[in-house]
């Protein structure tokens, strides 16, 4: 899988030859909007008008902001997000990244990768 950097850096997103997204953002990064809309560009960018599932790496993320959690709103290649951590803090920023707002696709957290990818990779569309 070749990976490009996500403007500003703080992230790295792939298209692996399983099918699927792989999203990773750098160690104690604080997401604000205008990393979630660059996330969102290279990931278009990389789909060239196809949909893919994505699994998302917030594992060593330490923060998002309101107008981030906002941005995953937006509609981009992915056809499920999986979003996957191993703390607590993880947890309650992908509870926050999916409360009260209509997401785009499926999306679910996860503390398994393999339970991760599973879902992504193995669960029938809506």
């Amino acid at each position: 899988m070749e990976s490009i950097t996500v403007d500003g850096g703080k992230g790295t997103v792939g298209l692996d030859a399983g099918g699927f997204f792989h999203l990773v953002w750098k160690p104690e990064t604080a997401l604000a909007v205008e990393d979630v809309h660059a996330a969102i560009e290279a990931i278009n960018e990389l789909a060239h008008g196809a949909e893919y599932p994505m699994l998302i790496d917030i594992t060593h993320t330490r923060s998002i902001t309101r107008q981030a959690k906002a941005a995953f709103s937006t509609k981009c290649a992915a056809s499920r997000i999986a979003l996957l951590g191993s703390s607590p803090v993880n947890r309650v920023i992908a509870n926050f990244a999916m409360s009260r707002r209509t997401l785009p696709c499926p999306t679910r957290f996860f503390t398994s990768r393999d339970e991760a990818m599973n879902w992504l990779l193995h669960t029938p569309s809506p």
